[in-house]
């Protein structure tokens, strides 16, 4: 397994959350409560998608950098439940996956 080609596709995805940002301050714009009930909730149903898509972003985050932890200690590419290796399909679309794709069906099951 090419770690390396990992590590920096990992670092590809960390970057662009970041550079997206994927982290900044939610923009929320409370001063302007104008027009009907019905815009009113269209406002707020865009700052729960913000919101959202934040929450995603920072799991995801941290799920990199776990996986960069794993590169570094040896461990990446080795399903936490079962201790087989994770399948390389399933790393190319998911580099920061934790579980093999059995296990994950099971938990999702």
């Amino acid at each position: 397994m090419d770690v390396q080609y990992y590590r920096d596709a990992l670092v590809r995805k960390r970057d662009e959350i970041l550079s997206s940002g994927g982290m900044k301050p939610l923009q929320t714009d409370t001063n302007s409560r104008q027009g009907d009930l019905a815009d009113q909730a269209s406002g707020n149903n865009e700052v729960h998608i913000q919101l959202k898509l934040k929450q995603t972003d920072a799991k995801i985050l941290q799920a990199i950098d776990e996986a960069l932890t794993r590169i570094e200690k040896g461990t990446y590419g080795i399903c936490r439940d079962c201790g087989e290796p994770i399948a390389t399909a399933r790393l190319e679309a998911i580099p920061w996956t934790r579980v093999c794709k059995t296990c994950k069906e099971k938990q999702s099951a």
